[in-house]
């Protein structure tokens, strides 16, 4: 029993009390800064999103996809590989259900980069018929022309909310497959080919590809929702303090 006395006043609270008051304002102080933090790292994602977005594109050279810090403006040379793509399932647009069209892109040194080049709705609204996603074919001259380019914004590659939300790109289906969020050794594994590990978000300039309206962090609540989130955790934490002593302080009795 924890007991204090003031004036005609006593704080008697019980050990049980005291322990889950104190356990309520931890968490909800903790809560509170989990969210503070995750407010400033959507903060710093915007930031890099917008500063890659205006930036002129590098080279990738011999780095790896990996190495290069989120939301740069990459250029790559070489050639899509329009035979084997995959489509991102259950991507929702405006309340339409649709895909996102992943291509692999053979670079000059044979390494392969997945290029997101955007979301296209259902066929007809139906998912009995896969949309056609192919490629123009390469002129005729193609060997004697300079290799194609392609230009984005380097992300990582999408991801559920959920682990279970994955499904590996079926071995058995025709190209382009179905699949939900792979990571890049199920798709290096259904290509039968190492790829880099991200993938490559088209620039809206570039030909053969979709809607691409980016974002920042893809999906996910804004910086301002956290803070008020982190806000509204602190609250509770005094509320539960302010309750803890409402509760156990007395009038001693005389």
């Amino acid at each position: 029993m924890l007991r204090v006395e003031w004036g005609n006043r006593v704080f008697r609270a019980s050990v049980w009390m005291t322990v889950l008051a104190i356990a309520a304002v931890a968490l909800f102080v903790l809560l509170g800064r989990w969210q503070w933090h995750r407010a400033a790292e959507k903060r710093a994602l915007v930031a890099a999103f917008d500063a890659g977005r205006n930036a002129q594109p590098s080279e990738l050279g011999q780095r790896s996809l990996a190495a290069i810090p989120r939301y740069t403006q990459l250029r790559l040379r070489g050639r899509y590989d329009g035979a084997h793509q995959f489509l991102l399932d259950n991507i929702s647009r405006d309340g339409a259900v649709g895909y996102e069209v992943l291509t692999p892109f053979v670079l000059v040194d044979g390494r392969i980069v997945v290029v997101n080049r955007g979301w296209l709705p259902l066929p007809g609204g139906r998912r009995e018929r896969l949309p056609d996603v192919g490629l123009p074919p390469a002129p005729a001259t193609a060997s004697t022309l300079p290799l194609p380019e392609v230009t984005g914004l380097v992300d990582r590659l999408p991801v559920p909310a959920l682990a279970m939300g994955r499904a590996p790109p079926d071995a058995s289906a025709a190209w382009p497959k179905r699949t939900s969020f792979p990571d890049a050794a199920q798709m290096a594994a259904a290509l039968r080919s190492p790829i880099e590990d991200g993938q490559l978000l088209l620039a809206a300039s570039q030909p053969t590809g979709y809607r691409r309206d980016w974002h920042p962090g893809a999906v996910g609540l804004p910086p301002s929702r956290h803070i008020a989130y982190a806000l509204q955790w602190w609250g509770f934490s005094a509320l539960a303090l302010f309750l803890y002593f409402f509760m156990n302080i007395e009038r001693r009795k005389p």
